[in-house]
């Protein structure tokens, strides 16, 4: 017979089951300026690109879903450990520093930084050497901006990474510091026609990128870790690098 109390039984499982269900979504930060690791793709308006597709796999095999939430690279630490977000997923480096306020999934991919400079500049930088005196920028919040300071002592600091592609190809600058591959990607797609990619400079900051969580989530992290394994093992990894020209 179906009773008041069994109906009472079957509500309480269906708000359970409804908890459980909204655990499940994480709300994911991400850059919109990061191409083509994270960018704001404005025919859907919806950030899209490596990382994005990277943890949106691994979501799906660790059992929770994603919502990419767009925000600038210097506020993602914040948002993450003030739980606005539940995980980054950037083209952030794994560092010491930043480890002693998150953790971080197994390494992604590893790179270094690019070095750009006004076409009319052809000369063939090597190292920080070859660069004394020139003003240099970097993107605020970045891997690059402390070690740079130590060699030019005074760096132009930028929120984004086309902010200062503008600024070296209007030559308010004379070179700019920043991830390879998303210097590459924008260059490669014809914008900023006046900045050049310096081949010939050895990157002196490589790092790796994994997708960040915040500290005390051990078992989530066991998770995103053998889904990463998983993807690594049967060329998902591969393919989603493959897809964005990397």
């Amino acid at each position: 017979m179906f009773t008041r109390r069994t109906a009472l039984a079957a509500a309480c499982l269906v708000l359970a089951a409804g908890s459980a269900s909204a655990q499940q979504a994480l709300k994911v930060g991400s850059t919109p300026t990061g191409v083509p690791f994270t960018f704001l793709d404005t025919k859907t308006n919806t950030i899209q690109g490596i990382m994005v597709d990277m943890v949106t796999e691994v979501g799906k095999r660790a059992g929770f879903s994603v919502q990419i939430e767009p925000m600038q690279f210097s506020t993602l630490i914040a948002g993450l450990t003030s739980s606005k977000i539940d995980l980054i997923s950037a083209a952030m480096y794994i560092t010491p520093v930043r480890k002693e306020q998150i953790d971080f999934s197994d390494p992604i991919y590893t790179y270094g930084e690019g070095l750009i400079v006004p076409k009319s500049d052809t000369k063939d930088y090597v190292s920080f050497d070859d660069m004394k005196g020139m003003t240099v920028g970097a993107q605020v919040g970045t891997a690059y901006v402390e070690p740079l300071k130590k060699v030019f002592g005074e760096v132009k600091i930028y929120d984004t990474i086309p902010d200062i592609l503008r600024d070296v190809n209007a030559g308010r600058i004379k070179a700019g510091f920043a991830d390879y591959p998303i210097v590459a990607y924008n260059l490669q797609q014809g914008a900023f026609a006046e900045t050049r990619l310096v081949k010939s400079y050895k990157a002196t900051m490589t790092g790796s990128i994994g997708i960040g969580i915040r500290k005390g989530q051990d078992e989530q992290l066991k998770k995103i870790n053998a889904a990463l394994a998983a993807m690594k093992a049967d060329g998902t990894v591969t393919k989603i690098l493959a897809k964005w020209g990397l």
